[in-house]
């Protein structure tokens, strides 16, 4: 027989369950704009009936129900989507990464304009079909050792502006890589928190939203994976864990050996370093805790952090790369290409004072540096320091414009302009020659930067896709909460309601029971 206050009983739970769901939805509706946060809901349970089932009489059923209770307050999120969006949120930072530092090298070459290396050698050459016009002139002399001398200056310009880009991308990647060991350090405290919580049965899940929200931030720099350790029998079935966190490569797999950024289940972080070559803006490895080191090709892992090595530059082997750092090379092998043809044709011509016999021998146009080169070797850093010899500097009759030793003869002169259409298979490529080089190597920036903005594209219109669906399941929708916080409102009152129809009842019996024909 059931107890004479078991209504009593059924409606109290009720009020209580239907009070957790009000003030869940509550908590819901106040973290509506909070970054990371994922709605919550109660999960109600009913509660064992009556009679309960005993050893003694096991084939009993209860047949009448004793209410209702709050099970669990549980996260509604969705794991496959949150996996699919940080896939999506490394290729982003990746191809942000490429077509912003694209963009830069863009503006800092600046072609086609009026100002850029193109149109500032074409002026050079117009000035040397001037001279050839009237080789006598100093004032036409002048102005080829000026337009000669801002050709050197535009090199100069773009190697420098270059290596500062490039310093400047070494120091974002250290930030980046101090962003990353700062985000897997607050991984291992919200890991202690949680495995200090779980055991007791409760589920924490406002430390869930954060670590979630920490990884979504760490999948911008990286590709990561996310492993969760096993909870001890004491934890409640909703429990998640210890969270740990692997790089993988961009296939998905994870790299050799295992990177493994935060370990749950020994609660240990391995901090991540970059290191460069001889210190200067080249990258040359990656170490990840005192036993794990990578190249940088094997360091497949997208996101940021790759985009900004890549961009910079690096070395592989013996090997530089990277798109800042190839421009540097393309730009010292033009200039040495440039300088060297120039003044090969330069020297086998007559200037005004060979003529007059002021001085024995043509010098070079431009100074390399050095004198001591094998054809074809490429100067490294000569873009960065070309300039105009001391000779031709001080006295523009130096300057060879004749072949034949006569005052007004004007071929070499002709000569000199024509070495920018002259196939260099030195420097150049066969069938190559200075312009067409130019040419390439801008053609060659435009189309990767047009593909990574492309893709930049394509990876943020997918992340945003993956995010959209991923919010319609996790965020919180005001409309949805008001209309539960009605149910639950109208639950309540049905249950207070419940308690004073059986406090009526109970007082009927209590107090008017017995008291016939007083």
């Amino acid at each position: 027989m059931s107890s004479t206050f078991h209504g009593l009983e059924v409606a109290k739970r009720g009020l209580f369950t239907q009070q957790s769901a009000l003030y869940t939805t509550g908590h819901n509706i106040s973290n509506a704009n909070t970054e990371g946060y994922t709605r919550q809901r109660v999960n109600f349970e009913q509660t064992g009936p009556y009679p309960p089932a005993s050893r003694n009489r096991p084939q009993i059923p209860g047949q009448v129900g004793s209410g209702v209770r709050a099970g669990s307050i549980e996260r509604v999120r969705v794991e496959y989507l949150d996996h699919q969006f940080r896939g999506e949120s490394s290729k982003s930072g990746y191809y942000d990464t490429r077509a912003d530092a694209l963009g830069r090298l863009e503006t800092v070459m600046n072609e086609p304009s009026d100002d850029g290396l193109a149109k500032t050698i074409d002026r050079f050459w117009e000035s040397l079909q001037d001279l050839s016009v009237n080789p006598e002139d100093s004032g036409a002399r002048s102005v080829v050792r000026q337009r000669g001398e801002a050709v050197a200056e535009t090199f100069n310009y773009l190697s420098h502006t270059l290596k500062t880009q490039q310093k400047d991308i070494k120091g974002e990647t250290n930030v980046t890589v101090k962003e990353i060991n700062s985000l897997a350090g607050q991984m291992k405290r919200l890991n202690q928190q949680i495995a200090e919580v779980e055991p007791h049965g409760m589920v924490p899940n406002d430390l869930y939203d954060e670590r979630d929200r920490l990884i979504d931030q760490l999948s911008e720099h990286i590709q990561v994976e996310v492993n969760y350790e096993d909870t001890p029998s004491s934890a409640d079935a909703l429990a998640m864990g210890k969270a740990s966190i692997s790089i993988v490569g961009k296939d998905g797999k994870p790299l050799e050996p295992v990177a493994l950024l935060v370990d749950g289940a020994a609660n240990v972080v391995n901090k991540m370093s970059v290191h460069y070559e001889k210190e200067g803006p080249l990258a040359n490895s990656i170490q990840l805790g005192e036993d794990a080191s990578y190249s940088i090709e094997e360091f497949s892992s997208q996101g940021k952090l790759k985009g900004l090595i890549e961009s910079g530059g690096y070395v592989e082997g013996d090997e530089q790369k990277g798109t800042y750092q190839q421009m540097l090379l393309d730009l010292d092998r033009m200039a040495t290409g440039f300088a060297t043809s120039f003044n090969e044709v330069h020297k086998q011509g007559e200037s005004l004072n060979t003529i007059s016999g002021k001085r024995d021998g043509v010098p070079n146009f431009f100074d390399l540096g050095t004198n001591d080169m094998e054809r074809g070797e490429v100067v490294v850093g000569l873009a960065g320091s070309l300039k105009l010899s001391d000779d031709i500097k001080t006295d523009g009759d130096n300057i060879a414009a004749a072949v034949l030793d006569q005052v007004g003869n004007s071929e070499n002169a002709q000569k000199l302009s024509e070495v920018q259409n002259n196939s260099n298979g030195d420097y150049f490529g066969e069938q190559t020659s200075l312009t067409s080089f130019y040419e390439s190597m801008i053609g060659t920036m435009a189309v990767e930067t047009q593909e990574a903005e492309r893709m930049s594209r394509n990876a943020g219109t997918l992340k945003g896709s993956v995010d959209e669906q991923r919010q319609s399941v996790s965020s919180v929708s005001l409309d949805e909460e008001m209309a539960n916080m009605i149910k639950y409102q109208h639950a309540y009152n049905a249950a207070a309601r419940n308690i004073t129809a059986v406090d009526e009842m109970l007082d009927k019996i209590i107090n008017q029971m017995g008291r016939v024909g007083r």
